[in-house]
């Protein structure tokens, strides 16, 4: 139920007062009254962003401009809020850490993904720690200084693993980030710099107190798990998804298959299991297409768009 403070009600009977004709209300008041209700939030969220490898290659022949397309720009300059996912830390350090895959994207292109409409990048996921705690750190401080948000980082990890306010307004949106994977070589050490691998009873406990805090508010949980190149989730991911929702979450929007997997609803919640690459160089079917989902979000609920790309 929408909140309705007594400044908006006192200023409602005054214009009522002022516009009552003849036993009717005006339709000045009638606007002022439906305007309360038609402020609407919209959010949109991308899968993987790797900007290194192949697309490092296509950056260095063709610009930075050619890894974007019409499609997800018209979506992204009709939403106020856009959250990807970095698959990569940016970072001009070479640390590398001993794993199979090590990415390295140049800082400078973090420029590109705000001109273009991103807000909040996550950092909650397994390659972000590619070139260790120092680049995971510089990777923070870097989004930072082009203008977006980090998610899911923080000096430890009880700090990652804060919900992030995206919006007040209309009502409180909070976005949690978790990475459910181990990590190569990157010993659980909770007092340093970190991604947040927060467990699914951790957040359960967390989704529970904001909402006990404000039941008007809007939780979206944010994960990367599951198998990659696959197109269904784990019998265990919809148990632990639908537990999530139990909690108190409005919406999961998940990743790191590299692949578009099933889109659910439970209890009329959402859950996308893995919503596939957005910006990669995994050129087979399997992992061309994906989803952006756009939330719009008003007091009196919330609707969603699915954005499909190849």
């Amino acid at each position: 139920m929408r909140k309705f403070n007594f400044t908006t009600l006192w200023r409602f009977i005054w214009i009522v007062l002022l516009c009552f004709q003849g036993g009717t209300v005006s339709v000045y008041a009638q606007v002022f009254l439906n305007s309360q209700d038609t402020d609407t939030l919209t959010i949109a969220f991308t899968g993987d962003i790797l900007l290194d490898r192949g697309v490092r290659r296509q950056i260095e022949n063709r610009g930075i401009e050619s890894i974007f397309d019409r499609q997800s720009d018209s979506v992204f300059r009709c939403s106020d809020i856009v959250v990807g996912n970095l698959e990569c830390p940016a970072t001009t350090l070479h640390t590398p850490m001993m794993k199979q895959f090590v990415f390295r994207a140049d800082p400078e292109w973090l420029g590109a993904l705000r001109a273009h409409g991103f807000t909040h990048l996550n950092l909650a996921n397994n390659h972000t720690v590619d070139q260790g705690r120092r680049g995971l750190v510089d990777t923070w401080h870097n989004v930072e200084q082009y203008g977006m948000t980090p998610v899911g980082v923080g000096n430890t990890m009880a700090e990652a693993a804060q919900p992030v306010l995206l919006a007040e307004h209309p009502r409180k949106v909070w976005l949690l980030a978790s990475l459910l994977l181990t990590l190569e070589h990157f010993p659980y050490l909770p007092d340093l710099p970190s991604v947040n691998q927060e467990s699914i009873d951790s957040l359960r406990v967390r989704i529970r107190s904001l909402r006990e805090a404000d039941s008007t508010a809007v939780i979206i949980v944010s994960l990367h798990w599951g198998r990659e190149h696959t197109l269904e989730p784990a019998p265990v991911q919809r148990t632990l998804a639908r537990r999530l929702i139990d909690a108190g979450a409005d919406a999961l929007i998940c990743h790191h298959t590299h692949t578009l997997q099933t889109i659910e609803s439970y209890r009329g919640r959402y859950i996308y299991y893995s919503i596939g690459n957005f910006i990669f160089d995994q050129q087979r079917d399997i992992n061309r297409r994906s989803c952006i989902p756009q939330l719009k979000i008003t007091w009196n609920g919330i609707t969603v768009e699915n954005h499909f790309i190849r």
